[in-house]
């Protein structure tokens, strides 16, 4: 669905701002169709490069950027995607309504068509009775939520998502992430690109970790976050007991044997192996 092949963009010097500067230097991975890929890194890294040459907004001074087996995302590509940037401005007089009528049209949905499918999605996303209203009048939230619906209109193949639990309350995160595994049930393609690493843990197993331009990790997360010394015995009120020796599991086991429900080896969490994999490339 998406392959970078030692891909490099530079950003040319402008006059009286910065200088030139690597945005990605031989960056290379890939995601597959069905999977889910967690692209992170710290603000600068070149997540927004890399989602700007998928959508075809610019073109890689080397390598290759292949997006749904073409070398170049041009707007037949990008009707197949479903595209959520970070920051989304709307013309102020529009409602929600005729945003996904506009986005629709765009990919050559009919009418009614658009019609059925926004009155599932904005019911799914908890504004279908707010279809009509100003999307100026919305909160962030709500603007969040309608950004969504209008990336996922047309049913797309391939989903990018950037920071798409951004401006939303916790419950509205939870909401999300669910609607994000359901279209994962669904078999979509998505690339998820979010500074909220519990939730890039909650919805894939594999990231790409991005660092001033450089790729420092492609791969499974369970091969990335190293085993601790702790164990960790999970009770069914989802209480968590951790015991630094092994020999200390079994009286354990005997005391809480009606409410444990599982004994694992403790390992780090994404955000603890992020930091570490950064702060080693750093020094």
């Amino acid at each position: 669905m998406i392959k970078f092949s030692e891909v490099h963009k530079t950003y040319p010097k402008q006059v009286g701002r910065c200088p030139a500067h690597y945005a990605l230097k031989g960056v290379s991975f890939s995601l597959a169709e069905g999977e889910t890929l967690g692209l992170i890194g710290q603000n600068g890294a070149g997540k927004s490069t890399s989602i700007r040459l998928i959508m075809g907004y610019m073109s890689a001074d080397s390598g290759k950027v292949q997006v749904l087996g073409d070398e170049q995302a041009t707007p037949k590509v990008r009707r197949r995607i479903g595209y959520l940037p970070e920051t989304s401005t709307f013309p102020p007089n529009l409602t929600c309504m005729e945003l996904l009528q506009f986005a629709g049209k765009c990919c050559d949905m009919a009418k009614k068509d658009i019609v059925a499918q926004a009155e599932v999605l904005l019911k799914r996303l908890g504004i279908w009775s707010e279809r009509n209203r100003r999307l100026s009048q919305y909160s962030k939230g709500m603007q969040q939520r309608a950004s969504f619906a209008a990336a996922l209109i047309h049913n797309p193949e391939l989903l990018i998502l950037d920071e798409p639990m951004s401006g939303l309350d916790p419950i509205g995160r939870a909401e999300i992430i669910g609607l994000i595994q359901d279209l994962q049930q669904q078999g979509k393609s998505i690339l998820f690109c979010s500074h909220l690493l519990d939730d890039v843990e909650r919805i894939t197993n594999q990231v790409a970790i991005l660092h001033q331009g450089k790729l420092l990790y492609d791969g499974e997360i369970t091969n990335l976050c190293e085993a601790q010394a702790d164990w960790h015995i999970e009770l069914r009120n989802g209480d968590v007991l951790k015991v630094n020796q092994e020999s200390a599991i079994p009286p354990l086991l005997q005391q809480y044997v009606q409410e444990v429900v599982g004994v694992r080896r403790g390992k780090e969490s994404l955000q603890d192996a992020f930091v570490r994999i950064v702060e080693g490339a750093k020094s």
